[in-house]
């Protein structure tokens, strides 16, 4: 008869012992087994990485990759994943859709006097959930700087007959051919174009050459009604910082236009609210031929203009006007410049400038005829506000003439954000970089490959601080610009990442954001799930806003406590992003949450 085994082991080793106590010797030896494994594991990568010093180096290691399988194992343990599903694609009819900009239901609720094509988020907060999907011919970008000349047309919401229908200024720097757009914006194809015009600004202002704007004290640009960018990039080239803006269009849009091309943009619009930009943001504002009847609503819009130029900035005005007659110095415009502090220095053919004054006193309520100030804290918030009868930003301490300003920002706060920005973005590009050079393949640490293999160019920082991811951009010498954006409620620090010359906007994240699908390359945001969570709006409807401003493949790093985090990478399975959920330090509850945006079609 054949003995059982347990028989042969109470032979030898004596009574069979009871189960609890193989048990409790089976958990002891797994546990070493675990100890020794995790130390010598760990001996080894402290050999291994101990050249590496950035903190996101060993990301792929098993300890994260276990961290991660331990959320998720938690997750499907207390059942809530089991609800999810992946959110569907919307129709056709939204491949261009932008919320808060439906004039058809505007007009319904009563809206009129053109504030019908304002801003009204209030009337798309129902809509049901679903991703905007790229047009059935939409392609990737082309790779910055070729990005900029040439883009595909089926990615952009614009016709041949819309085209034909332009002015000859536009013939002259587009061409439209089977596939593609070209803009001629290289200095050497145009010869009574965009060079010519902005050399001519500079002459009108005093200067010799449009290569003198900064020393001018012209670095940031309001370009109001911008075409198609041209002017606007060829700024760009002169390292000035120069913002398309642009009513929300149908079709053939502006701004969609601008931020394909890799140009800075937002959709916005003198009707009957504040631009969401602080007092003395701009030394330039800009229209040509931008289609805004600056007389009208007495004078209200020039007032805006007024609030957001700095003390000694410019108004340029160019094209025919209602209201502006060459040789007409009796104008409606000219009367009211007078009545807000502007002095008319230039007019050449179709071209007025005007100059604000850099005296605050000349807005005295005493002085006849004068539009008196603003009293309050009338700036705290000035996004999307109605428009106001007064001059604001008389009693700022940033009340400075722009050529007499220092480029230097003294607070320290901004240098402690420009220290994590800096490391933080080291780190973002040795993860991001294997994958966002195409053609390249390159290891954490090598040099970036020059251009056309840069496919970032497009950024946006959702929560912006002080504008530290800019300057640690600017530092490392990418290739890119950043929309900085600062949530409404939070610190208002624009100002201060205006006056580094930096693009930025006031936004309340719990609505949509300005502009078209597709039109970023990467979305950033640093501690901004925290403070939504703390709003309580929707982290589903604030992802699925990053996945309509992103284009196909594009990317999303999101850095906060491990709790948001968490919460933000299961909304990402619902949307389909590929992400992964990296610990940054030992000990530490902050997480980091790395998203790339799949090519959806169906």
């Amino acid at each position: 008869m054949r003995r059982p085994l347990f028989h042969k082991f109470s032979l030898i080793f004596g009574p069979r012992p009871p189960w609890n106590w193989l048990l409790l010797c089976f958990v002891s030896v797994s546990a070493l087994i675990v100890l020794f494994g995790s130390s010598s594991s760990s001996a080894f990568d402290s050999v291994t990485f101990s050249i590496k010093s950035d903190i996101y180096t060993n990301y792929r290691r098993l300890k994260e990759q276990a961290a991660s399988d331990y959320l998720e194992l938690t997750s499907l343990s207390t059942g809530s994943s089991s609800h999810l599903k992946e959110i569907r694609l919307c129709g056709k009819e939204r491949e261009h859709y932008v919320p808060c900009y439906n004039v058809s239901a505007n007009l319904l609720a009563g809206f009129k006097d053109g504030e019908e094509f304002d801003r009204h988020c209030e009337l798309t907060r129902d809509q049901e959930d679903c991703l905007v999907r790229p047009p059935r011919d939409y392609k990737t970008p082309l790779s910055w700087p070729l990005g900029g000349d040439v883009i595909w047309n089926a990615n952009v919401k614009i016709t041949k007959d819309q085209f034909l229908s332009s002015g000859s200024m536009t013939k002259r720097l587009m061409l439209l051919e089977e596939n593609q757009i070209s803009f001629h914006s290289d200095d050497g194809l145009i010869f009574d174009g965009v060079k010519e015009y902005s050399h001519q600004i500079a002459e009108m202002i005093g200067l010799s050459s449009d290569a003198e704007f900064l020393q001018a004290g012209v670095r940031t640009v309001l370009d109001i009604g911008c075409g198609f960018g041209s002017f606007g990039a060829h700024l760009l080239s002169l390292k000035l910082m120069a913002v398309c803006m642009a009513a929300y269009e149908l079709t053939g849009s502006q701004v969609q236009l601008s931020l394909e091309r890799g140009l800075p943009a937002i959709i916005g619009n003198f009707i009957s609210r504040k631009l969401p930009f602080p007092s003395l943001s701009y030394d330039m504002v800009h229209c040509a031929q931008c289609g805004i009847l600056w007389d009208k609503k007495d004078g209200m819009f020039l007032i805006e203009a007024d609030r957001i130029l700095k003390p000694g900035g410019y108004f340029i005005l160019h094209g025919s006007s209602s209201s502006t007659k060459k040789g007409s110095m009796a104008s409606p415009i000219e009367e009211f410049a007078q009545k807000i502090c502007w002095t008319f220095i230039a007019q050449q053919e179709e071209t007025f400038i005007w100059q604000k004054t850099i005296d605050a006193l000349c807005y005295s309520s005493s002085k006849q005829g004068v539009i008196p100030p603003c009293r309050g804290q009338e700036d705290i918030q000035s996004s999307y506000q109605p428009l106001a009868p007064c001059i604001g930003g008389t009693a700022s301490k940033r009340w400075i003439p722009i050529q007499n300003r220092s480029s230097k920002i003294q607070q320290d706060e901004f240098y402690d954000d420009f220290e994590s920005s800096r490391l933080a973005l080291r780190n973002y590009w040795s993860l991001l970089t294997p994958l966002i050079f195409s053609d390249h393949p390159k290891r954490p640490g090598d040099e970036d490959p020059l251009p056309p293999y840069n496919m970032i160019r497009n950024v946006m920082d959702m929560n912006a601080r002080y504008g530290g991811l800019n300057a640690a951009f600017l530092e490392a010498k990418k290739s890119v610009w950043v929309m900085n954006v600062v949530p409404t409620g939070t610190h208002n620090t624009l100002p201060l990442i205006l006056d580094q010359g930096f693009a930025g906007v006031l936004h309340d994240w719990c609505e949509p954001f300005p502009t078209y699908p597709r039109t970023y390359d990467m979305v950033h945001a640093n501690g901004l799930l925290s403070d939504f969570i703390s709003k309580g709006c929707s982290m589903k409807s604030l992802l699925l806003e990053m996945d309509r401003i992103l284009r196909p493949e594009g990317w999303v790093v999101l850095s906060d406590k491990v709790g948001p985090i968490e919460k933000a990478r299961m909304i990402a399975t619902q949307i389909r992003w590929e992400a992964r959920v990296i610990d940054l330090e030992n000990g530490s509850d902050q997480r980091l949450l790395v998203c790339q945006k799949p090519f959806l079609r169906k």
